[in-house]
Formats: structure tokens, sequence, C-alpha cells
């Protein structure tokens, strides 16, 4: 899946005139604190340990140092990232001078390094991976009685049914949050439903089959039942969630199907999914986003890399003449589709004829956006077993500037084109530019920059002119 920053990201709480400061909770009141890194898989995983921690009686803060609890819900993608949560728990260890308090990390990065976590940071109380948080209360009450807990098996059943998320305004908190935790919540906007866990695609270079587990769906019933909840709560968008989510299936349902049956929910104006795999994207899948008008228009599409060389060392399964051929088809059906892409360069005895490869599908292909990396040896993958990491790390980092400095000319293009157009957009939260302007989208996922105002209120659909653009921004007028 295409990866934030790998910075923290702190989910907003409650709305600031719901919510409650920390010290006017109940003293006997225990609160938690949580810091999430990676995707947008990781974000909705703590929106339901956040919910399980409400249903225990915890209140959330934004302030570790008030906290109890302090769970740092982490990635695996990247080594850079292990290493900043490694950073990150040192410093928050200082909280455990208090009594009770309890440090744990959770999430891919405790299942990719399981007891070496606790072997390099023995101040960590609870290691536990994306298939135990159903256990999680019980392993945070061992740890408060001194034992120190590591839960990192996988379950191929576990698609955490019936467990509710914390929705927007239901746990303590307030405070900012990153541009990126903000899409990711909504605020009250936006919700997560995970529809799938874990992988069986095994591409050589990625890790996540072996933190994540098998592919196993979540039951059209339970997504439904999570959509509806969304509704009455006030989310206009849902955002369908897989490793590759459009391998979705469960019984006789596809993810065809699944799009269609979330479209019927009423108060549910936006349907989003991430990320889809270029295999599984059949054509019933492409029907079913052209013939649903709920259905945003915009596919995150992975290619990682043009060569097809490279592409079958990746295991990846497909040419490039085939990834080709599918945005071909995605743009047929629907004009104006927005297509954005993973890009990973340096890959095992990549050439810079192979490289070179990559710069002539952007400019053939002309992605909206780009999520772009150098190859990180993970360990565990068949990359890190067979495939020696023979591209030196100066040309990795050349390679991507070069990848980086083309994309941002095509996006800067792409961007341009749609002055003078209109769009419907979502209005998401206040802009971080000023308090008198408000984030939205377009159904594209163009981030629009509209005045606030009587109906420009976050969960209004409303209709702008878009008058101006930058690399990465709209600026829109209401019609």
């Amino acid at each position: 899946m295409p990866m934030s920053d790998l910075v923290p990201l702190r989910l907003r709480g409650a709305a600031p005139a719901a919510a409650a400061p920390d010290e006017a909770v109940t003293p006997a009141r225990r609160l938690a604190y949580v810091e999430t890194y990676g995707c947008q898989m990781n974000v909705a995983d703590t929106e339901m340990v956040l919910g399980l921690l409400q249903g225990a009686g915890y209140a959330r803060t934004e302030d570790p140092a008030h906290a109890d609890l302090i769970l740092l819900n982490t990635c695996a993608v990247r080594e850079k990232a292990e290493e900043k949560v490694y950073a990150r728990a040192s410093m928050l260890a200082v909280h455990k001078a208090r009594p009770g308090v309890v440090l744990g990390i959770t999430g891919c990065m405790a299942e990719h390094l399981k007891g070496a976590i606790r072997q390099q940071a023995p101040y960590v109380d609870v290691v536990v991976g994306p298939d135990g948080y159903r256990r999680l209360l019980d392993h945070v009450e061992s740890a408060r009685g001194g034992q120190a807990i590591e839960d990192t098996q996988l379950d191929r059943f576990e698609t955490y049914e019936g467990l509710d998320p914390a929705r927007a305004g239901t746990v303590t908190g307030g405070g900012a949050a990153s541009d990126a935790a903000k899409g990711g919540t909504g605020g009250g906007v936006t919700g997560h439903i995970t529809i799938q866990r874990g992988c069986d695609k095994f591409c050589t270079f990625c890790v996540v089959p072996y933190t994540r587990g098998r592919e196993r769906g979540t039951s059209p019933r339970e997504v439904l039942r999570q959509a509806r909840a969304m509704a009455e709560a006030g989310y206009k968008e849902v955002q369908l969630l897989g490793q590759t989510v459009n391998s979705y299936r469960h019984e006789d349902v596809g993810f065809a199907e699944l799009l269609r049956a979330v479209a019927t929910v009423d108060g549910i104006e936006r349907i989003r999914f991430m990320s889809p795999y270029p295999l599984d994207f059949s054509p019933q899948v492409i029907a079913a986003i052209a013939d649903t008008p709920k259905v945003c228009r915009h596919v995150h599409l992975p290619l990682q890399t043009a060569s097809d060389a490279v592409l079958d060392r990746m295991r990846r399964g497909y040419s490039y003449a085939d990834f080709r051929r599918l945005v071909d088809a995605l743009r047929a059906a629907m004009p104006g589709i927005a297509i954005t892409t993973d890009l990973l360069v340096g890959f095992c005895d990549e050439t810079e004829e192979e490289f070179q490869a990559v710069l002539r599908a952007q400019e053939e292909l002309r992605f909206d956006g780009a999520f772009m990396f150098v190859y990180s040896e993970r360990p565990g993958t068949v990359a890190a077993r067979k495939m020696p990491d023979t591209v030196p790390d100066a040309v990795k980092q050349r390679r991507l500037a070069e990848v980086i400095a083309l994309q941002k000319r095509i996006s800067s293009e792409i961007m341009a084109a749609q002055v003078g157009k209109r769009e419907r957009v979502l209005v998401e939260h206040v802009s971080k530019r000023s308090p008198a302007e408000m984030l939205a989208r377009t159904g594209g996922y163009r981030a629009v920059v509209v005045p606030a105002g009587a109906a420009v209120v976050p969960g209004a659909l409303i209709d702008v002119t878009i008058t101006r653009a930058t690399p990465a921004t709209l600026f829109g007028a209401p019609v």
C-alpha cells in the first residue's frame, strides 16, 4: 500500500467543542496515547484499537505525559520506519517513571521483529502483532503486573468482525493532527472499513505477507454493518481497505458486488478503496466503478517499475504492457479518472536501461501522482534471502530524484489543466493555511482549498470552480 511519509499520525479525537481537556477526566479513568506510523491499514487498525480501549473505559489523551497506556502502532515496509519507532519509543520510555504506565509496540513492526524488539528496547512492555488486538487489554493488565508480553501469532481467520472503531467525537482528545491523519479520519467525514486482511501475492521485495498473514475477506454482512454505522454517525465517505483490496472475496461475493452493495447505504455519499492489485482488476470491477456514481473516479494502481525484467524479479505477475492495457481500459470506461501509483527504484540488479523504462512510463501514462521510494531490503523476504542488493545507495538516490522531478512536472501540468473546471468536492477540515479556509477533495482525490462559509463545513458536498493551481493543491470558489 502507499505509505504516508512514515511519520507519526495522531488520529483526531473529539471536535474541540465536544472534547473535555485531560484535566477534566475523572482521575479513576485511565488515559491512552496512541501514535500511528505507516499506511491507511495501520490508521484503520488504530481506530479499532481506540474503540477497544474506549469500551474498556479508557479516554484518549494527546499528551503522553498524562497517559497510563502508550502505544506505537507501527509499519515494517521500510527500515527507516523501524528506526523512527525505536527512537520514539526511547523518548516515550521516560513516562514509565510514573507508576503503572505501560509502553507497547503494535502492528507490522511488532510482527516482523518479534523478540528482537525487547532485546533492543527492553523498556517496551507489550509487543502485539496485527492479529493480536482482541487480546490487547489482557496483555496490558499482565504488563501492569510485571509480565513482559509478546503476542505475534498470525491468525488466518481473524477479521475483527463485530469490533467497532472509535468514531470522531467518541474519545477524549483535541489538538492538531497532521494532514495525513486528517485525510485518514476526516474528523467525522471519512471513515475506514477494512474489508480484507493479509496478502497472498508474495512479491519478492515485500514483507507484508509475513507481517499480516494470508488473505481473508471480511463478510459482506459485517462490511455493510460498519458502513451503516458510519452513515448513522454522520460520515459521508467510506474508504474500503485491503492490502490488495480488489482481490476481495468472501464465499460467493467479490469486490465488484461489494462495491455495489456499499453504494446502497443511505447517507454514504462517496466510496473509495485502497490499494488494488493490477492482476485482480477485472472487467467486472471496472464496470462497477463506472456504473456506480458513489464510487470515486480515482484509482491508486501500483506499477512499481516499468521494466519487464525487474517486474519478473519482483514477482509482480504482470508485464508493463499488461499494466498499460489496464490503464487504457480504466480511462476508456471513465474519461478523466485520476490514476496514482507506487514507483520503486533501485531494486536488485536494476540497470540504467531498466530504470529508464520507469521514466518512459511516467511520460506515457502521466500519473496524477505517485508514492516514490528506493528499494530497502527487508529481512525475511525472498529478495533478502536470494537477491543481493547490488545497486549502490548513491545511484538509488539519483534515480529517485529523477523520478520525483519528472512526476512533479507531470502532476503540475495535470493540476494546471484543472483551472476553470467545475468540480464537486467534499469538505474535510480547516486548512492548515488559514482558519478562514477549508480543505476539500474532488472525486479524483485532488486537494482543493476553498473559503470557509456557512455552507462550507466538514461533510458538505459543494460545487466549486477551480480558480488556480499549484503542483499539489487546487484553489476553488463555491458556485
